[in-house]
């Protein structure tokens, strides 16, 4: 933890908020403390934050959470200000400046905004100033909704290349079973990689918040990915942060497991899938073992409607996600490829068939 410079603190609504759902003073006040500890030595902080609706929720005296898509973006409207206020005068209690950013999906699965995005929080940590960075709730929609804030906060630790990222929350990190079904269950301290049976342990979504251990563990595969550690630990302890940054061992540490270049983890984790291509045993296995790109040949279905540039899911012949990456076809195109080698496209297409996602812009994520 000495070595860290730069880190990523996602806050999650469970762990500002009161059983009530009302906003908690004391706790938003005992993370500020520990941003005043971190900055102290000399590390950059961004506080990737939800709870804009649920601080709207209660300046507008609503009893819960609105369903609807209209009025959640109204609600997130009063509560962005209301939650940008606390955060800038507790902050600035302690000389420190506060900044907003708010994003949608489309500003990280854009490249020229995701870059735009980037030279915007790298200045702000030249000018000492802590980015507040939220979703743009009031204007998203289910299509360009991150749905919550663990993978935006993945995304923007890959961005401003933090050293670690620590996804607050209101459990005590990654159990090998519900810890509120089950007493006996047990913290996992360490994971080394993600695999399928530690993405099984992920749990359900709160009523204030979206976010559930499925897609916290989520966001720390995306960000080991890219040479990001993580830690997932109990927001609600008023010490989690310094004793992370103190070398102990609060929640599950998620070790950094590569460092998959920005355009491909953007690729593989920012942009939204369009459709899908389904592959035979012999592309699977010259994807994750040789680093190939995708051939048509290997292909064996095509499903969802994309256009050449956008992103697809490349899916095993066991129905499995095992990379994404941006289509070279159309989906039209691409249906009429599939299953055939070089000279068969010439001979349907009248030119030179492509590679249906080249390795370039290819990203596997089994």
């Amino acid at each position: 933890m000495d070595k860290v410079r730069r880190m990523v603190i996602k806050v999650g609504t469970a762990t500002i908020t009161e059983e009530s759902g009302r906003l908690s003073p004391e706790r938003v006040k005992a993370l500020a403390t520990q941003v005043f500890a971190a900055r102290e030595k000399g590390i950059d902080v961004a506080l990737v934050s939800s709870g804009a609706i649920a601080a709207g929720v209660e300046r507008l005296g609503l009893e819960a959470r609105p369903m609807d898509v209209e009025t959640l973006q109204a609600v997130a409207a009063v509560g962005q200000g209301v939650l940008v206020r606390i955060y800038t005068d507790l902050f600035a209690a302690g000389g420190i400046t506060v900044g907003q950013v708010l994003l949608t999906q489309h500003d990280i699965t854009h490249r020229q905004q995701y870059l735009n995005a980037r030279h915007t929080l790298e200045r702000l940590f030249e000018m000492g100033v802590v980015p507040i960075v939220n979703e743009n709730d009031t204007v998203a929609t289910e299509e360009i909704t991150f749905g919550d804030n663990d993978m935006l906060a993945a995304l923007v630790a890959s961005l401003v290349g933090a050293d670690l990222l620590v996804l607050l929350t209101d459990t005590g990190g990654l159990f090998t079973e519900d810890p509120r079904m089950n007493e006996s269950a047990e913290l996992i301290k360490h994971v080394e990689r993600v695999t399928d049976e530690i993405a099984d342990l992920g749990g359900a979504a709160g009523d204030m918040g979206l976010g559930g251990m499925s897609s916290k563990i989520l966001a720390a595969k995306a960000a080991s990915s890219t040479g990001v550690n993580t830690v997932i630990a109990d927001g609600r302890v008023a010490t989690t942060i310094t004793d992370i940054l103190a070398g102990e061992e609060p929640g599950t540490f998620f070790k950094a497991s590569g460092k998959v270049a920005s355009k491909k983890h953007w690729i593989g984790y920012a942009r939204i899938s369009k459709g899908r291509l389904r592959v035979d045993e012999g592309a699977a296995r010259a994807i994750l073992e040789r680093g190939k790109s995708l051939l048509p040949a290997g292909v064996v279905a095509v499903e969802g409607e994309f256009d050449v540039g956008d992103c697809v899911d490349i899916l095993g012949p066991d129905g499995k996600l095992i990379a994404r990456g941006l289509a070279s076809y159309d989906s039209r195109e691409a249906a009429g490829v599939m299953g055939l080698r070089s000279e068969e496209i010439l001979e349907e297409l009248g030119e030179k068939g492509e590679e249906m996602v080249h390795r370039d812009e290819l990203t596997v994520l089994d």
